[in-house]
């Protein structure tokens, strides 16, 4: 049987190994479901912490078990992008942790709750997605060979010569610096050619840096309920237009995280 020194150290050690993950701050009048699932093994339960007409999303957590599984950013983000759908929701980054339900309301809802209340009135109604383009790969180079006199010339100085030659390494080094250089200009005449298209139907939007060589546009869209269908038909007819050099692809809804300055606990 444990002493009432060991019982204490056990009870101790209980109360500092819980703590409350939040991953975002929506209406108070929020319902969520049963079937939400926040962070860890197995996935925890999610509930509000209300405070004067706004509320963290949050979770309890086992802060002596490590955070950060694929797993857990999975949960974290389905959660805010499912959330997006049904209510205006200012999301965290991923690892927002406070002791008790207590600190919740007394170190982030109260002190910050005016500027939590105007952005979620602000963001009412409105979505965000993401427009994702990929040029392809063969059509893009004829662009670029096609359009660009020098690197059509050195693309037939290696014709027929092994790649491993240590005497094409310059001439190929140059070519890639002229098709790099190519898609970076395509890149942003892309994407101001997709601002034209989906400025009537958003509100705003905020381009995103690459996430790969040939990522021809990535930008995050800012849109009003009613003019999600706008959109799409909108970008259906610049797929049209695109389709023999780039895939075009519509990511979303998921929360404004591209639009939202929401302070984060610890941050």
């Amino acid at each position: 049987m444990p002493t009432t020194s060991e019982a204490g150290q056990a009870e101790r050690s209980a109360e500092t190994t819980h703590a409350v993950y939040v991953y975002g701050i929506v209406p108070a009048d929020v319902a969520v479901t049963d079937t939400a699932a926040g962070v860890g093994d197995p996935p925890a339960r999610v509930r509000l912490v209300r405070y004067r007409g706004i509320a963290a999303l949050a979770s309890d957590v086992d802060t002596s078990q490590p955070l950060g599984r694929p797993e857990d950013l999975l949960a974290h983000e389905q959660l805010l992008d499912g959330s997006a759908g049904e209510a205006p929701v200012l999301p965290f980054r991923f690892g927002a942790v406070l002791q008790t339900d207590q600190a919740v309301e007394d170190e982030l809802l109260a002190p910050y709750h005016d500027g939590f209340a105007a952005q979620l009135a602000e963001f009412e109604g409105r979505i965000q997605f993401v427009a994702k383009g990929r040029y392809r790969e063969q059509a893009i180079l004829r662009e670029v060979l096609t359009e660009y006199p020098g690197a059509a010339e050195i693309r037939d100085q290696l014709a027929g010569r092994p790649e491993a030659d240590p005497a094409t390494r310059g001439l190929r080094i140059r070519l890639g610096e002229i098709i790099n250089a190519a898609i970076d200009q395509k890149r942003t005449a892309d994407t101001r050619r997709l601002g034209d298209v989906i400025a009537a139907c958003c509100e705003a939007s905020q381009v995103r840096q690459p996430s790969h060589e040939l990522d021809a546009v990535h930008v995050a869209l800012l849109v009003v309920g009613g003019r999600v269908v706008d959109l799409d038909q909108a970008l259906g007819a610049l797929a049209r237009e695109w389709a023999d050099r780039v895939e075009l692809r519509l990511l979303g809804p998921m929360a404004a995280y591209d639009f939202v300055s929401a302070h984060t606990p610890g941050g």
